[in-house]
């Protein structure tokens, strides 16, 4: 090969790193905002006695779940609500562990 296709594809490889790098960054979610939001579904931090996390489930305890707007929870992504007294368990997948450590530094 000479040196101009190496400068070439070179390039090419610039470029597609950049685009993997500006993918990664897009695709890579805000956890302080996404417990912000997550706070105000749950009805505020003062509606909230205790959060654990188990796994892939945030397991909240309230004051009042009838506040709770779970339609909002869902929409961010939560994939199952179980619903027990006052007690919330909200599955969330592999995302759950780095979500309540941003919530306990809300409360």
């Amino acid at each position: 090969m000479n040196p101009e296709e190496w400068l070439i594809y070179g390039i090419i490889i610039i470029v597609l790193i950049l685009i993997s790098l500006v993918v990664k960054k897009l695709m890579k979610k805000d956890f302080g905002q996404y417990a912000n939001k997550l706070l105000v579904c749950l009805g505020g931090k003062e509606n909230i006695l205790n959060a654990e996390c188990n796994m892939s489930r945030l397991k909240v305890l309230l004051k009042d779940v009838s506040i709770v707007d779970k339609d909002g929870i869902t929409k961010m992504g939560a994939k199952g609500i179980v619903e027990i007294d006052n007690q919330l368990k909200i599955i969330f997948g592999p995302d759950a562990k780095k979500l309540k450590r941003y919530v306990d530094e809300l409360l």
